[in-house]
C-alpha cells in the first residue's frame, strides 16, 4: 500500500496544523492510501553547519535531534505533506532548520527524493501562508519533486475555516491521485 507522510512542523501536537494535516488525511484514507506522521515537537534542532558529512553518507553528523529520523521518513514516504505554523510571515524556524538539513543530505548530493510528490500546507490567523508555502514548495522543487497543488493556497484558518477544509480536500485527492498513477 503507497504510504504518505505527513509532518506537523509545529510545536503543538494537537494544534492547527495537527488539524489541517487531519484533513488531508482523511481523503487520503479515503482513496486507500495509509500514512505515518511526524511531530516536530518542542525540542531544539540545530542548524546546518556545512561539514558536508552527508556528502559521504546522506545522512546528518547530529545525531541529537530528529533531522536523520525525518530523512528516514521521507526515504520511506511515497508522497511528503509538510505543515507548519505561520511565524512572522514565514514556516516555524525550527522546521526550516531541519528542513536545511534534510534537504541539504538528500538533494546536493544524490536527488535522493526525485520524483516524490509532495505539498506544503500553512496555518494561521490571517497573513503569511503564501509566504509560508512558497518557502516550504522550494525545498521540493530544488529536489526535482512534483509539487502537489489545490485549486487554491494551502492556507487553513481553524476548523470553522470552511473554504481551508475544502482547500485542503482537494490537495488530498489531488496527492492520491498522483501517487495511485505513480
Amino acid at each position: 500500500m503507497k504510504k504518505i507522510f505527513l509532518v506537523n512542523g509545529s510545536p503543538n501536537k494537537d494544534g492547527n496544523t495537527a488539524d489541517a494535516l487531519r484533513v488531508v488525511e482523511g481523503v487520503l484514507k479515503e482513496n486507500d492510501l495509509d500514512t505515518f506522521w511526524f511531530h516536530l515537537g518542542k525540542s531544539p534542532v540545530h542548524g546546518c553547519v556545512n561539514c558536508r558529512y552527508c556528502a559521504k553518507v546522506h545522512r546528518c553528523a547530529f545525531r541529537d535531534d530528529l533531522c536523520n529520523e525525518l530523512i528516514e521518513g521521507f526515504l520511506e514516504a511515497d508522497g511528503i505533506i509538510v505543515g507548519t505554523p505561520v511565524y512572522f510571515a514565514g514556516p516555524n524556524g525550527a522546521l526550516c532548520a531541519l528542513l536545511d538539513r534534510v534537504f541539504y543530505a538528500t538533494a546536493n548530493f544524490g536527488q535522493m527524493l526525485k520524483d516524490k510528490p509532495a505539498a506544503a500546507v500553512a496555518t494561521c490567523w490571517r497573513a503569511g501562508a503564501t509566504p509560508s508555502i512558497d518557502r516550504l514548495n522550494k525545498y521540493f522543487m530544488y529536489s526535482q519533486m512534483p509539487v502537489v497543488s489545490s485549486d487554491y493556497w494551502n492556507g487553513y484558518l481553524g476548523s470553522r475555516d470552511g473554504f481551508g477544509t475544502g482547500v485542503l480536500r482537494t490537495l488530498g485527492e489531488n496527492m492520491a491521485a498522483m501517487v495511485q498513477g505513480m
